[in-house]
């Protein structure tokens, strides 16, 4: 099945199930806050397990005491699809064991 570009309405209702992710033109972001830089690192390390399990990649800037994640899909011209939700469901379903807020 071929991956589609969902439009803006969709990724917006989408992203009511994912609090503090939020469209920024043709992807999704979110940064993350943690108590300090070794918990952040740890997280960068997690979401780089999920990315090769969904074969599915984000841009991921790690701080001091930040992660930062940018997506879209490059397949479908750098727009959003639902690979790039699943990638979020996923990184969220993590944040709270690394204490992100």
């Amino acid at each position: 099945m071929a991956v589609e570009p969902l439009s803006q309405k969709d990724v917006e209702v989408r992203l009511q199930e994912l609090p503090g992710w939020s469209a920024d033109g043709d992807r999704i972001t979110r940064t993350y806050s943690f108590g300090g830089h070794f918990p952040a690192a740890a997280m960068v390390i997690h979401i780089a397990q999920i990315q090769e399990e969904l074969d599915h990649h984000a841009e991921v800037v790690l701080g001091y005491n930040t992660v930062s994640l940018a997506v879209n899909t490059h397949s479908v011209g750098g727009k959003v699809t639902d690979l790039d939700l699943q990638l979020a469901r996923r990184v969220e379903a993590i944040a709270a064991g690394h204490g992100a807020r």
